[in-house]
């Protein structure tokens, strides 16, 4: 359980340097960003998943990089449901969806 919400507070300063890094995204403070983490959790964990299956022909010819632009998709709705997270702009999502998703497989070496 320990384990569990130090990763959560670790990935919620991984998205505060992600906003700080990313022109074009605003994380209000670090609570909204705990916020983001767990929408990401949730859309990761139960949208994601549709939405690959439906999108997997054009996953299966764009060799799997058609997941990144799914990736800068869903940060932008998740950005939509959480007040204090704003994105300027499509490119900028797809920036910050790459940067997190490097950084999280940091995160998931790191910590096993």
């Amino acid at each position: 359980m320990l384990k569990m919400i130090i990763k959560w507070v670790v990935f919620a300063l991984m998205i505060m340097l992600v906003g700080w890094l990313t022109p074009g995204l605003t994380i209000a403070n670090f609570l909204t960003a705990m916020i983001a983490v767990v929408v990401i959790a949730l859309i990761n964990a139960f949208i994601k998943p549709v939405i690959l299956m439906l999108t997997l022909p054009l996953n299966l010819v764009t060799l799997g990089l058609f997941t990144i632009v799914i990736n800068a998709l869903l940060f932008m709705f998740t950005a939509y449901i959480v007040p204090g997270v704003e994105v300027e702009g499509f490119l900028s999502a797809l920036l910050a969806s790459v940067l997190i998703s490097v950084m999280s497989i940091g995160l998931s070496k790191i910590g096993d």
